[in-house]
């Protein structure tokens, strides 16, 4: 044992865990892959029934930064407040058993929170990515508070990603951590009430790529967390003062958005951000899973001929080029 074995890092890294066997390994490797290394990696296995936990353990055998706690299936939220009450640090970097944080986040994360001691929580730009990892678009392009907040409550996404977030761990515990009655939607409530002790931002850099997938919770409890949204936004309104949200109600009899309509979703995300092939990828998926779409059919044409018309208008650029025209002046006179 060392002289400062019992010191406590400057980062408790904090990931749950929940049958994530397909991406675990992945989101594990980029938070021990940190150039900052200064961190304990708390990880809380939510009572997975896959191989998450052995994969895990595996890990844990192998880096002594890491601590995994491995306890019956309670939820999110319970997962997460026992990680938070388990963390030494200052300051908490999120992180989801699907995603993956890039090299440089913790250390400029924390350069940007140990230089702005106004700022209890700091996010960056992402990379949001497919299941096979490839890309689609980039998200959390705002990067001041004001505009943060105001993106969080219209009720719009593309804010500040939890998963993505190094926080002041005081304040934290200040604001109550995760409240239990914001099921599926505890980031969202925690980041309002963040917003309301101190300020928020995002780094312009992409430190974080972001899954999407079907099995995940903002596929998979759209209804709960919609409710749940919906319930945190008028707490805080009447909080601040403001005029609450009309009343809604959210059936959990309401159709869920099919998976033509995500991978429809994804195309139209990456043909607007350049992406090509992923465009591709997901316009064709989307046709094979609903095929009578009209809707399907159009974004596939779509994401088919703007390559195809990008690469028409090259080799036209190419035929008219100097050195074409060049070699035209420079042949035989009659």
């Amino acid at each position: 044992m060392t002289a400062d074995s019992n010191k406590a890092p400057s980062v408790s890294a904090i990931m749950t865990v929940y049958n994530a066997e397909r991406y675990v390994a992945e989101a594990a490797e980029s938070i021990l892959a940190q150039t900052f290394t200064d961190f304990e990696f708390i990880i809380v296995d939510d009572g997975s029934t896959d191989k998450s936990l052995e994969i895990l353990q595996r890990h844990a055998e192998q880096d002594g930064r890491i601590r995994l706690v491995s306890r019956p299936n309670t939820g999110i939220i319970g997962a997460l407040n026992d990680g938070l009450a388990l963390a030494r640090s200052e300051f908490i970097a999120r992180m989801d058993a699907d995603d993956i944080s890039l090299p440089e986040r913790f250390s400029k994360q924390l350069g940007y929170l140990s230089a702005h001691p106004s700022c209890i929580a700091v996010g960056s730009r992402a990379l949001m990515i497919d299941i096979d990892g490839a890309p689609i678009c980039e998200i959390c392009e705002e990067a001041k508070h004001e505009g943060i907040d105001a993106i969080r409550l219209a009720r719009q996404s593309g804010a500040l990603l939890h998963a993505a977030a190094m926080i002041r761990r005081e304040t934290l515990k200040a604001v109550g951590g995760y409240r239990e009655e914001f099921l599926h939607a505890e980031d969202y409530d925690l980041f309002l009430r963040l917003a309301e002790v101190g300020r928020l931002a995002n780094l312009p850099e992409v430190l974080f790529k972001y899954r999407q997938h079907l099995a995940s919770i903002c596929y998979t409890k759209r209804q709960t967390q919609s409710r749940s949204v919906h319930a945190a936004l008028r707490a805080a309104c009447k909080r601040r003062g403001l005029e609450p949200p009309a009343d809604e109600y959210v059936s959990d009899h309401s159709p869920p958005v099919s998976k033509a309509e995500h991978h429809h979703r994804w195309s139209r995300w990456a043909l607007r951000a350049g992406n090509l092939a992923t465009a591709r990828k997901h316009a064709f998926a989307a046709v094979c899973e609903a095929p009578l779409s009209s809707k399907c059919w159009k974004r596939a044409i779509r994401a088919t001929w703007r390559p195809l018309r990008a690469a028409l208008r090259s080799v036209g650029r190419s035929s008219n080029s100097p050195r074409n025209e060049g070699e035209k002046a420079d042949g035989p006179t009659t």
